[in-house]
């Protein structure tokens, strides 16, 4: 089957977009638009699924996630992009005089491509206490632009098992006077006393759990607490990029320009798989840009 004027069939596509989120959704989007044939491969776990709603995005505040990610499937399906659900396990270049990929899924699927757009996020590791997993998105936070309006004013806790744990307290202060650090690990002097000097009440020792109720230690018993703010991990799901390549930063994540490009000619990354601190807004932006450069890249190696 073909799809515009490209002549690729259906499991030959112009464009491979990995991943199903806000920032590929939004590439996927823009180079349907540009009438380029496109597939997204979605294994469908978005990392926001817990959240009750997205905020911070124009005209999208307070809209569920998995509404806001419907709507975009929608919009990507009325202009000819196909959705491919599954995993990817490895990405190849194919011999030849421009850029080619072949994007293996786990399940056998191949799907040829003239560029690659990764989207695929990053996860959270969450630390190792109790409760934090099974309260995460409803009792257990981390972005405090995501959720502080909701709980503001309100008890609130951070969880100190971070070496961003100290950063992330000063932010949420903003939210609420009433907050307690609980220093799991210990605090620099310079860290303790920035606290101290914002009004942070500073528990020190282990942290037995985290509930709805609040943050049992071993110091107080349980201090009752609306919400708990906590500073996971931020690990890039990118494994299946290893063989092509890619140049990473020290810290090893995967470098790109400012339209998204990697250091392979062809293959592009947006989102959270290259920027931990990018909300559903920015990632959003950072894949229609993505999806920008790769239509003109296609135009321009084309002629």
């Amino acid at each position: 089957m073909e799809i515009g004027d490209s002549g690729y069939s259906s499991d030959r596509y112009e464009v491979v977009v990995i991943g199903g989120g806000a920032a590929g959704l939004n590439a996927a989007l823009v180079l349907g638009r540009a009438r380029r044939s496109v597939a997204v491969v979605d294994s469908g776990e978005p990392r926001n699924a817990p959240a009750e709603g997205v905020h911070g995005f124009l005209s999208r505040d307070g809209m569920p996630p998995g509404e806001l990610l419907a709507v975009g499937r929608d919009e990507v399906a009325r202009y000819g992009g196909r959705f491919v659900s599954g995993r990817v396990a490895r990405v190849e270049q194919e011999a030849g005089d421009g850029p080619s990929f072949r994007v293996v899924l786990e399940d056998g699927t191949v799907l040829a491509a003239a560029r690659v757009v990764v989207a695929t996020g990053l996860r959270d590791e969450l630390p190792d206490v109790p409760g934090v997993r099974e309260g995460w998105g409803a009792y257990a936070l981390h972005c405090p632009y995501c959720h502080g309006y909701e709980v503001a004013d309100g008890p609130l806790g951070i969880l100190g098992t971070h070496e961003r744990s100290a950063h992330q307290a000063l932010l949420v202060r903003q939210w609420s006077s009433d907050l307690v650090f609980f220093a799991v690990r210990p605090l620099s002097d310079d860290d303790r006393a920035a606290l101290t000097k914002r009004g942070i009440r500073i528990v020190d020792g282990p942290v037995h759990a985290v509930t709805a109720a609040g943050v049992e230690t071993e110091a107080e018993g349980l201090v009752p607490r609306r919400a708990v703010f906590v500073a996971p991990e931020f690990l890039p799901r990118d494994g299946f990029l290893d063989a092509l390549g890619c140049e990473r930063d020290d810290a090893g994540w995967v470098r790109v320009d400012g339209w998204g490009a990697t250091s392979v000619p062809g293959v592009y990354a947006a989102g959270n798989v290259v920027d931990a601190m990018a909300q559903v807004v920015s990632a959003a932006a950072a894949g229609a840009k993505a999806g920008v450069a790769v239509n003109a890249d296609l135009v321009f190696t084309a002629a």
